[in-house]
């Protein structure tokens, strides 16, 4: 799975809308070190429960998920940072080894 272009956004977020669905927007800010992606990549979480794109897969992708449902049910956009130690890499099977930081932002 890859990131999210920019005109798929806002197909699927417009499509999101037209359905009266909100979507957290995902978008990794900055990075450091070894990271599953760069700065840039873009994830959708919908309110239904779906998502589009991906901003690392594994571990990360799971707490990013559980930060959405917290924008998703405040409807705040946050700033939040991620640490991928070498040991948490190698016990999922990745090589990462930085800190993501990842902007949620609730659209809808």
């Amino acid at each position: 799975m890859s990131s999210v272009t920019k005109l798929e956004l806002y197909r699927l977020v417009g499509a999101a809308a037209a359905r009266g669905e909100r979507v957290v927007v995902a978008t990794v800010a900055h990075t450091r070190g070894s990271t599953p992606q760069r700065r840039g990549a873009k994830m959708l979480f919908f309110e239904g429960g779906g998502t589009a794109g991906t901003v690392g897969g594994g571990c990360v992708e799971a707490e990013v998920w559980a930060e959405a449902r917290e924008a998703l049910r405040t409807g705040r956009p946050a700033l939040h940072r991620f640490t991928l130690t070498a040991d948490e890499a190698s016990e999922e099977g990745m090589v990462c080894g930085g800190t993501m930081e990842i902007f949620l932002d609730v659209w809808g």
